[in-house]
């Protein structure tokens, strides 16, 4: 068995494209039923976002795999040609699409680095795979060692914990300022898509109320409502900013609408309870020299750029860290694939070895009537121990070769010496057994490595 990837992502295709692609959530089961329909996939897995679209798939060969996920894909939209599709593709096996799977969950392959979503994305997409019997024991294994992973990164680095959005960067230099946003008013004063952003944030942080105004009086109630604020006619907002913690200002003004008296007012009378302000407005419609008066915060959209900058360098810094253990969980689920390829042989030498046990203990037994019931335990007990022992040293074997380059060959030689049946497929909850399978510490076999040849039709798009 083969694990293979197939998609596109931002880094390879336009919305326009990934919009295509996307299937819609009430179908979601159908399209998980027709991939399961090809012959050379096992299991299967759809995980689309707005910013990506792939298929993860366990098969018997990976070029065949990779032609049947292309061909659904295609299908999956009839007005999309493969040749439209094919340069925005790229297609991972083994070991390949072990690191993309853990990369993206981890958030080291979103556009922002470190975002939270696609943890919950990866999760719907498993859950789905699962209800509609698409996922079987190696995509099970997988996508919830990607979740463990993804966790795990989270817990031990810094990689999500700094905003690299500038409405949410207001977020953070608010709890700057204030500490606790609990119980704190908000002021938006114009209503751009920035400032809703940042308010919805802080709002979701804890702010208690939120105040708005604009020119238009009908836009202020409307958007005061999806915030469950109160609108503020326009010609009153400077009298009412004494009642904001925060006051974000972004409009088409081309002049400043809150001069450098109107804080020093609403401080007063706030009495020196201290005001943060945010101005997103290009031009700027706060008057710069508010930074000079007392227990008044002024923030411009340079200030918060320059803000999240830094943030971004402190993800970049985290991405490296994030990396190697995304890098060191490959190796633990590589080995784990490998004990897959021995152990239906282990199984199947351990059927037959006890088949003839039981075989000529039945033949003897039959001939020494005149044993009790103690002495018939005592043959029994030595036969399970010839057995064993003479077993022993190729079940060692097997085990501690299967990680090598020979594996296959010494897999091929056990069956031929004793006379095993074929290979039969894993079935669920039938893992390795031994002790270091079980500590995920046995080796993936040639399969974990990407098969996808130079100057092939297939090839690796960008992580």
């Amino acid at each position: 068995m083969n694990i293979i990837t197939v998609g596109l992502s931002h880094k390879t295709a336009p919305v326009e494209l990934r919009e295509l692609l996307a299937v819609p959530d009430s179908r979601i089961g159908e399209a998980l039923k027709r991939l399961m329909t090809y012959s050379s996939i096992k299991e299967g897995m759809l995980l689309q976002t707005c910013n990506r679209v792939e298929v993860y798939a366990v098969v018997d060969q990976v070029e065949s795999g990779f032609s049947s996920v292309q061909e659904f894909l295609v299908d999956s939209h009839l007005s999309l040609s493969a040749e439209q599709l094919l340069p925005h593709l790229y297609w991972h096996s083994g070991d390949r699409t072990i690191s993309h799977l853990f990369r993206v969950t981890s958030s080291l392959d979103s556009m922002v680095v470190g975002e939270p979503q696609i943890l919950g994305q990866v999760k719907n997409a498993f859950r789905s795979a699962l209800t509609h019997n698409a996922s079987g024991v190696i995509l099970n294994k997988l996508v919830k060692k990607a979740i463990s992973v993804a966790k795990r990164v989270r817990s031990e680095t810094r990689i999500a914990e700094n905003a690299v959005s500038v409405s949410y960067a207001a977020v953070e230099l608010a709890k700057k300022v204030f500490g606790n946003l609990s119980a704190r008013t908000v002021m938006l004063v114009g209503a751009g898509e920035m400032a809703k952003l940042a308010a919805q944030h802080l709002v979701n942080h804890g702010v208690r109320q939120v105040l708005l105004t604009t020119r238009d009086s009908f836009r202020a109630r409307a958007v005061a409502n999806r915030f469950k604020g109160s609108p503020v006619p326009f010609e009153e907002f400077r009298n009412e900013m004494a009642k904001a913690d925060i006051v974000i200002c972004s409009t088409g003004a081309s002049h400043y609408l809150i001069s450098a008296d109107d804080v020093q007012r609403a401080v007063r009378e706030r009495m020196n309870r201290p005001i943060f302000l945010i101005d997103v407005s290009v031009p700027r419609n706060i008057e710069p020299v508010v930074r000079d008066v007392d227990n008044a915060f002024l923030f411009d959209i340079d200030d918060l750029e320059m803000h999240v900058e830094q943030n971004r360098e402190e993800r970049r810094a985290e991405s490296f860290k994030a990396e190697a253990i995304a890098k060191e969980e490959v190796a633990v689920i590589q080995k784990w694939f490998q004990g897959l390829v021995v152990t239906p042989t282990i199984v199947a030498l351990r059927k037959r070895a006890e088949e003839i046990k039981q075989a000529e203990l039945a033949r003897i037994m039959n001939r020494l009537t005149a044993l009790s019931d103690q002495d018939r335990e005592a043959v029994e007990l030595l036969a399970s121990s010839i057995v064993k022992k003479l077993i022993h040293g190729s079940l060692v074997t097997l085990k501690s070769t299967a990680q090598s380059s020979n594996g296959p060959i010494y897999i091929d030689a056990a069956r031929r010496f004793y006379d095993l049946e074929p290979d039969d497929e894993l079935t669920e909850g039938e893992e390795p057994d031994d002790t270091s399978v079980r500590s995920e510490t046995s080796s993936l076999g040639q399969e974990g490595r990407s098969k996808t040849k130079e100057g092939s039709k297939f090839s690796h798009g960008s992580n």
